[in-house]
């Protein structure tokens, strides 16, 4: 078979379709628009480690920024849309809560779009969804409408910004891929210190409807930083072969199952069945999260139930984020010490149980430099828990499976974020007093910790039991063998080695 020509119908990849020279004129026509403008157009592909890197990671920085960031200033808006709508506590809290879980919910969708339509347009597309979102939100005349503009749109949006430009990192960098991921990092930091502050401004001179309507425009600088992201060439080369013959037809899939077959390839349930870390990691996580997130959604409405000034209050979440810009990286650069490698996962369990306890603190006082000094031991924690999260994970599931089990971890999180808040809601209805929020996040982090820590413990030493039976029956086949000598031929042993 003659090998394909740089001729007008091969593609960028290598491959070459199936034409026969009675549908030469029609493939010809077909193809030439698509020609004329790549070659009006033609794509610079970028240098990976090189320095449009760096500039790219700036994008990153303000892509987590404005996302991440966002939902910790929720709290601010929180007394005042409870008047607007005359609503209870738990139904205010719904908001909160949509936005979160969507905004971790939605990973294998965004990873679907990435590999369709790649990271850029990815990007760009969240900053859009994400603008709209609150656009149509500051036209909201009850909180089912807040709830799916607001909550669900901006939310998705979100979530499409932030997983596309942290994915695009690993493109960009490669020498460099954990100071660049500590760095990216701090973006979070600086829009968990920017948020408030930018919302209690615009909440006293525009009111909450003012302040989501020129959020939807600062949501589009997403847009403005995925135009920044370029194509990256890649150290593998297209290769070029002949032409194969056409495959044979196969039958399509039916819905269902083309549904099921995204679903495996993007959620790892197949994991849970095989590896009980990760079902110990996943269930612990799940417990914690339905503690975490309240601090950052009651801790404002918390500080001005006891009188703290509202200025005062919107300071405190700044507070947060300013000490994580310093902690954050610090505690990413000492969980990857090789020293600390084997004790990652007793780390985040240590991380858990300390948060757990400075809710406690928080609880039994009010006064605002009292919930300064909370604050500061809450970004301590805080810090550790966002830099050894992911890194747990990592070590627990081999990388070839890390994707997809990201995709189901992400989203069975997502499920916790959803119930968290307004369940604590209800507990407010219920006694109309905040500490109870407090006592009650204070109880799942604490939970959670000695569940991960003790189940964590057990299984190591499980494993190194079977290690040593392993060990033993090795040292004693081979004993055997020499006692028996080389010219003696025993019967075949099965034996089964249950780790490596």
């Amino acid at each position: 078979m003659p090998r394909p020509t740089r001729g007008p119908l091969a593609t960028s990849q290598g491959r070459c379709p199936s034409v026969t020279p009675g549908t030469w004129a029609a493939a010809t026509l077909a193809v030439r628009p698509w020609q004329r403008w790549q070659q009006r157009m033609p794509q610079a592909l970028e240098r990976a480690d090189g320095s449009w890197a760096w500039v790219v990671l700036l994008a990153t920085m303000v892509t987590q920024g404005l996302t991440l960031g966002f939902p910790t200033c929720i709290g601010i808006f929180f007394t005042e849309l409870q008047w607007e709508f005359q609503a209870s506590n738990s139904e205010t809290s719904w908001f909160p809560s949509i936005l979160t879980a969507v905004l971790h919910m939605a990973g294998p969708l965004c990873s679907i779009l990435v590999g369709r339509f790649g990271c850029r347009v990815t990007v760009m597309l969240g900053g859009v969804l994400a603008s709209l979102g609150m656009v149509a939100s500051s036209f909201s005349h009850n909180l089912s409408q807040l709830y799916f503009t607001a909550g669900f749109i901006t939310g998705l949006g979100m979530c499409f910004s932030f997983q596309s430009s942290i994915t695009v990192l690993g493109f960009y960098f490669v020498r460099r891929r954990v100071l660049a991921n500590a760095l990216a990092s701090m973006g979070v930091s600086l829009g968990i210190t920017l948020w408030p502050l930018l919302s209690r401004y615009l909440l006293e001179n525009l009111g909450w409807r003012g302040t989501f309507l020129v959020f939807g425009g600062v949501f589009l600088h997403c847009c403005i930083c995925g135009a920044i992201i370029r194509p990256v060439a890649t150290s593998v080369a297209p290769e070029t072969k002949e032409c194969p013959p056409p495959p044979p037809e196969t039958p399509a899939l039916g819905c269902l199952a083309t549904c099921g077959r995204t679903i495996q390839r993007h959620l790892a349930f197949d994991i849970l069945q095989h590896n009980t870390g990760y079902c110990v990691y996943i269930l612990g996580v799940m417990w914690s999260v339905l503690g975490f997130p309240l601090p950052q959604v009651f801790l404002v409405p918390y500080a001005m139930w006891h009188s703290v000034d509202e200025q005062q209050a919107a300071l405190l979440i700044s507070i947060i984020g300013f000490s994580n810009i310093f902690l954050r990286p610090l505690a990413g650069l000492m969980a990857g010490r090789p020293a600390f490698a084997s004790h990652r996962k007793y780390l985040f369990s240590l991380a858990l149980l300390l948060n757990g306890l400075t809710n406690l603190v928080c609880a039994a006082s009010g006064d605002f430099w009292v919930l300064v000094g909370y604050c500061l031991a809450y970004s301590v924690s805080m810090s550790g828990i966002g830099a050894l999260i992911f890194q747990v994970l990592m070590d627990i599931i081999p990388m070839d499976q890390f994707p997809r089990a990201l995709g189901l971890f992400t989203v069975l999180d997502g499920l916790a974020f959803l119930i968290s808040p307004p369940l604590a809601g209800l507990l407010l209805d219920a006694t109309n007093n905040f500490s109870y929020v407090f006592y009650m996040s204070s109880f799942f982090l604490i939970s959670a910790a000695l569940f991960m820590g003790g189940s964590f413990y057990a299984l190591q030493k499980k494993e190194q039991g079977k290690q040593a039976v392993a060990a033993d029956a090795l040292e004693r086949d081979l004993f055997l063998e020499a006692k028996d000598g080389p010219g003696k031929q025993r019967s075949p042993e099965i034996m089964y080695v249950t780790s490596v």
